[in-house]
């Protein structure tokens, strides 16, 4: 290939970036485009219809960029649009997928509780996912959609955002469950408080480096020297571009100018 490999990645807003930032240290000598479709975040509160629809529109311009591979950053837009995405491109598709399976495997009492959007606890795609893996265990779910807004827009230094987090798992605690699944990408953005809010025999489980290690293995590429540096990284936005430049700044710490979304 006469130049480096460009891949593209899409969340509807930026926890997708909670992805995109594992790929530097697993694949060197790429660059990526990645879409925040943030005027329609979160996904989980946009019908099942718009998901699928947004989630094309933002594919199909990818594709147009001649991204050699494709990740959808987002739980919700696999659990809806996965298989609609790879029958409209011809280049591989990549995914999110609630970590039942390694769940469940690591979970000593075998209750695992799924922190997700309800769109995604309630899609196909989901139930198939925990009727095949959950086996003899019990999986709890809980739809966590303000953590989303919280991530997109607040001070994730903020005692109120801990206080926000803790009341959430302190309910679900009661249910004696020792491994969590962060199934929305916005939420490892928040492990920090996730964690002070858990016990220390619980666990938490983020899906992102495998899917970075699956787009390494769909590209076929051979494990590299782990790069710290920022990678180069073309953003664009359907909401305030200045705004998710803050984000990602705030976020990553990477410096970038978020361009306007065409649609």
């Amino acid at each position: 290939m006469s130049r480096s490999l460009r891949i593209g990645f899409f969340d509807s807003g930026l926890g997708g970036l909670s992805v995109l930032r594992h790929a530097p240290m697993r694949i060197a000598q790429a660059s990526y485009i990645y879409v925040a479709d943030s005027a329609y975040a979160p996904y989980g509160d946009q019908t099942i219809e718009a998901v699928r629809e947004r989630s094309l529109l933002i594919a199909r311009f990818l594709y147009s960029q001649e991204v050699d591979a494709m990740v959808i950053a987002c739980n919700t837009a696999t659990a809806l649009a996965a298989e609609l995405i790879r029958a409209n491109v011809d280049i591989p598709v990549v995914a999110m997928e609630p970590a039942i399976k390694p769940a469940m495997q690591q979970s000593r009492n075998h209750r695992v509780v799924v922190l997700a959007t309800e769109s995604t606890l309630n899609s196909e795609r989901y139930l198939n996912l925990k009727n095949q893996h959950a086996w003899d265990g019990e999986v709890i779910e809980r739809a966590c959609h303000h953590w989303v807004e919280a991530v997109e827009q607040g001070d994730l230094d903020d005692e109120g955002l801990y206080k926000l987090v803790e009341n959430e798992l302190s309910d679900i605690q009661s249910e004696d469950a020792d491994t969590y699944i962060l199934a929305c990408t916005h939420f490892p953005f928040l492990r920090q408080q996730i964690a002070r809010a858990l016990n220390d025999n619980e666990s938490v489980i983020d899906p992102a480096p495998a899917v970075i290690d699956q787009l390494a293995r769909v590209l076929k590429l051979s494990p590299t020297l782990a790069v710290h540096e920022p990678p180069e990284l073309l953003m664009y936005t359907s909401g305030d571009t200045e705004q998710v430049s803050c984000r990602v700044k705030s976020l990553l710490g990477w410096q970038v100018e978020a361009r306007r979304l065409p649609f």
